[in-house]
């Protein structure tokens, strides 16, 4: 038997299978989708068997050991890998390596334990027994297993001498790291509009959906009702969410409704937890999967429904690192694979590459136009900063500091939305006018305050700060532009009541810190939440009246064609998490360009409007939804030769695209990274039959080349 095995080496010169003999003593266990061992050179290394011969025209090694009982990528995922390979041209490694959990990866160093619990059952029954084993053995009346420990709780000894007895037998269970409580079914009765929504899904024979529905329209008790519609007929289903703060609220509504038969998947789980809950969902011991981006590899069978919530986020596509997958292609690859299952793509603000495909009738749209109940969405108040920064406090306007204290005094909660981080944005010296950057990257050190230092966001790059300026030697270092510290400082002197929790990055580092923040929050331990983008998506809190917008202008100065598009997004999106339930909602919105058409049509809740006044302008500039966009980056440590090769690769591309607008080389938004130097050219494109070819000759040309890197991302969400 031979079996063509995929290495585990990301390197495009070995991204194809090798041959491998199998001893006959394995040969029973071997299955396609399970991992080995194999002699590699002169290294041994675990590679996927991705199919059976029986014979080989070379001659081949025997592999050393089978690795898995069970198959770790089933015939659909197997298939699905390849999909990605072709989406992306990443190696198609790569692309098997993001659908597993660490513990099923062979770079991962330590590997992870499975948990077990001891139970005893009972076997026989003996003539007569003492007190305390009458007391033991009356546990199993209505019981077939008994865990060890409550039965030593009696009393050890006599347990060990019940053991020796064969009365009691040994077993040894699972035990999974996390628990799921078996919550009472709470099932809400659905709105008219909610249930010709689900109607019309179940009835229709199209795949892909997209459900438009304003904040607080009920989306998610739309997924929850399909969701159970499809199990009725035995299948399974994935909800993805793009935030880690928004899963344990969508995993508690979820627990509510369908107990424990749900596994959750993202990356605020330790490596025991992800790797507990995907065996529970390889071996059929749940339905429905809950998660972020990678949950849509979950190993389930016979899958009817796939949900992208919020499915405008930035999230869904990978962008940092190999294989640039977008999410929703995937979803929607995924389920041409599976016979009748479907795509709901979820939003309040989606993309412009979704509705527009929605409104050429690509996907079927779905409408909820108001808000559950009929409650009103919230009135939004627009402050021009031009006027009010006179009499403003710090970066705080009059109305939205009245407004603040306002609600605190009616007991009521307060959203405050920062898009960024940090105490402040840079140090700068007001001598000379130096700014601290950091050594390994084209990017200016964030000052924390809580940790009295100065780090670097890319590469992670600390100093502690001093007042001395490093160039000038003068006394006069300065900390200038805002950050989530800075503003809770503020906040804190400014109104001495409030009692604010601050959502970032930093403060949401540690394990398990959301979870605790949002419970906190939702108890009213805190009558201010104040955060960066994390608090703008899907949270739900009944109490909350006042959403402040201390800088809406932050994303509409980002040099990117989307930048508008964002903006709008994320205002909306945050505007939509006040008055939520019986109370009634507003928003303040402080900013400096109160007449773009981003900010007005934020206040008009316009999202059709600005759909139309974005698309306009796409179309005039050439960019998607009317045009493809493909990003190439070069990268190197030298700088020269990497501009000098991004040259000749825009001269041998322009020779072969005749339909494709080139834009560079140019230097990336941030040209170092790491002390590594990135230039990128950009292809625009409606119909080029040869790119595909000439990408990958690209790839084939420099794969060797260890002095540049060169990597393709096709629709980019981020350059």
């Amino acid at each position: 038997m031979i079996v063509e095995v995929l290495v585990e080496l990301s390197n495009k010169n070995l991204d194809r299978v090798f041959d491998y003999s199998v001893p006959k003593e394995l040969e029973p266990s071997i299955k396609v989708g399970i991992r080995v061992q194999v002699p590699f050179a002169y290294q041994t290394l675990e590679g996927f068997v991705l199919n059976i011969k029986e014979k080989s025209d070379i001659e081949t090694k025997n592999i050393i050991s089978i690795i898995d009982e069970d198959i770790v990528l089933n015939d659909e995922l197997l298939l699905l890998g390849k999909k990605m390979q072709e989406e992306t041209l990443s190696t198609l490694i790569s692309c098997y390596q993001v659908m597993l959990p660490k513990a099923l990866k062979a770079k991962n160093k330590v590997k992870i334990n499975k948990k077990f619990e001891v139970f005893y059952r009972l076997n026989n029954i003996l003539p007569s027994y003492t007190k305390t084993e009458q007391k033991i053995i009356e546990q199993f009346k209505n019981k077939d297993l008994i865990s060890r420990k409550k039965l030593k709780e009696i009393s050890p000894s006599v347990v060990k001498k019940l053991e020796d007895k064969n009365v009691l037998i040994k077993e040894e269970i699972e035990n999974y790291r996390l628990k799921y409580k078996e919550e009472q079914r709470v099932i809400k009765e659905l709105t008219e509009n909610q249930k010709k929504v689900v109607d019309e899904v179940k009835e229709s024979k199209d795949q892909v959906y997209l459900l438009h529905g304003v904040t607080g329209s009920g989306k998610t008790e739309v997924y929850m009702e399909l969701i159970a519609h499809y199990l009725s007929q035995n299948k399974t289903s994935i909800v993805l969410v793009p935030e880690i703060s928004l899963t344990p609220q969508m995993v508690q509504r979820f627990t509510e409704r369908f107990g424990s038969n749900i596994a959750a998947l993202h990356s605020a789980l330790s490596e025991g937890e992800k790797y507990d809950e995907w065996r529970r969902i390889a071996k059929k011991e749940v339905q429905i999967v809950i998660g972020a981006r990678s949950a849509l590899f979950a190993p389930l069978n016979n899958l009817g429904l796939i949900i992208i919530d919020e499915e405008h986020s930035d999230s869904y596509k990978q962008d940092d690192k190999n294989p640039k997958y977008d999410a929703i292609k995937m979803a929607i690859i995924r389920a041409k694979l599976n016979k009748d299952c479907k795509v709901i793509l979820g939003s309040a603000t989606p993309r412009l590459e979704t509705y527009s495909r929605a409104q050429k009738k690509v996907y079927h749209l779905l409408e909820l136009k108001n808000r559950v109940n009929n409650r009103p969405l919230p009135d939004i108040k627009i402050i021009d900063m031009n006027q009010e920064i006179r009499t403003s406090k710090g970066h705080f306007s009059k109305p939205l500091l009245s407004k603040i204290e306002e609600k605190i005094q009616k007991q009521e909660q307060v959203i405050l939305l920062l898009n960024r981080r940090g105490y402040s944005s840079f140090v700068t010296c007001k001598n000379c006018g130096y700014t601290i950057k950091c050594p390994n990257c084209d990017i200016s050190l964030t000052y924390h305050k809580t940790t009295k230092n100065l780090r670097c966001h890319y590469c992670g790059y600390a100093k502690n700060i001093t007042p001395i300026c490093p160039e000038c030697k003068e006394k006069s270092l300065t900390t200038l532009g805002v950050g989530t510290e800075k503003i809770e400082e503020e906040l804190n002197n400014l109104i001495p009541s409030s009692k604010i929790l601050r959502m970032d990055v930093d403060t949401t580092s540690k394990k398990g810190q959301h979870e605790k923040m949002i419970t906190a929050f939702k108890n009213q331990e805190y009558n201010i939440l104040l955060g960066t983008q994390i608090v703008a998506k899907g949270l739900d809190f009944e109490n909350v009246t006042l959403v402040g917008i201390i800088n809406a202008d932050t994303s509409l100065n980002i040099p990117d064609f989307r930048s508008s598009e964002t903006t709008f997004s994320l205002l909306s999106q945050v505007a939509g998490r006040a008055g939520r339930s019986k109370k009634e909602g507003e928003v303040i919105l402080q900013t400096f360009n109160p007449d773009h058409y981003a900010i007005e049509l934020v206040k008009k809740h316009d999202y059709y409007s600005f759909y139309l006044k974005e698309m306009s302008i796409r179309k005039s500039l050439g960019y998607p939804p009317y045009y493809f966009i493909v990003y190439i980056r070069l990268s190197g440590k030298d700088q020269e030769y990497v501009y000098k090769e991004s040259l000749k690769i825009k001269k041998a591309i322009e020779k072969h695209l005749q339909n494709t607008t080139i834009l560079g080389p140019s230097p990336a938004g941030i040209l170092k990274v790491n002390n590594i130097f990135r230039y990128g050219i950009t292809l625009k494109y409606k119909k080029e039959d040869n790119l595909i070819d000439v990408l990958n000759k690209l790839i084939e040309v420099y794969k060797s080349n260890r002095n540049i890197t060169v990597d393709l991302n096709f629709e980019p969400r981020h350059f």
